[in-house]
């Protein structure tokens, strides 16, 4: 016959009071709350006359001859910067921007991740081209000449941006908006992007390069006024 053991109550009382207490649900969450969302910093004021660009709805875009007989076109990555425009005089328009070309996108992985080998764009030690402007030249209503500095890799060179617009000023959910489109073509090889191979005597990518860019533009009211 088996024997079974007695235990006092009065000892089971002093074992459960000497076990540490298990905490609970909300307890747990007390002393280890759940990390905070990273906020990303304010915008910082701009000025009488600046614009931010809308990096969601701005983009630029280039195109390239292809073995001479057609044109492979793409994408590159996001515009930052300001622009500024006192609203009425085009005269007034200076642009300080960057475009990352780091994300290039021509819709062929290996194609784009040769483009950003050190054969052309080196986007590892120039992850970015940027123009800045330097003096404006009226051509019609609704169009004019921007010329600036525009640097890809480490060659700086002076460009012509023809550019349509700015359009009116709209009122819209944050403020008051306006957009431009702005054309150039460049040689590559100016910029140092030299690379080539030759097909029965023909460059597989041509020298001359197509830039397009779309901008929409916005502040919180119209320019002169207090923020």
């Amino acid at each position: 016959m088996k024997r079974i053991a007695v235990v006092p109550a009065a000892v089971m009382l002093t074992a459960a009071m000497s076990m540490p207490a298990q905490p609970s649900a909300g307890s747990e969450q007390a002393q280890n709350p759940p990390p905070q969302q990273q906020q990303r910093p304010p915008q910082p004021p701009l000025g009488p006359t600046q614009w931010r660009i809308d990096r969601s709805h701005s983009q630029a875009n280039f195109s390239v001859r292809h073995n001479v007989v057609s044109t492979v076109r793409g994408q590159l990555g996001a515009i930052s910067g300001t622009i500024e425009y006192d609203g009425k005089d085009v005269s007034s328009v200076k642009a300080d921007v960057s475009i990352d070309v780091t994300r290039i996108n021509t819709q062929n992985e290996g194609r784009d991740k040769h483009l950003r080998s050190n054969d052309f764009f080196n986007t590892e030690q120039f992850p970015n081209m940027t123009f800045t402007s330097k003096r404006v030249e009226p051509v019609s209503e609704g169009r004019f000449r921007l010329i600036g500095d525009l640097t890809i890799r480490d060659k700086t060179n002076e460009v012509v941006l023809d550019v349509e617009g700015p359009s009116p000023i709209m009122k819209g959910p944050r403020g008051v908006l306006t957009g431009a489109t702005a054309t150039t073509k460049i040689s590559r090889k100016a910029f140092g992007v030299l690379w080539n191979n030759m097909i029965e005597m023909m460059p597989v990518v041509g020298d001359e390069v197509t830039v397009t860019i779309d901008l929409e533009l916005n502040r919180p009211a119209l320019p002169g006024s207090t923020q």
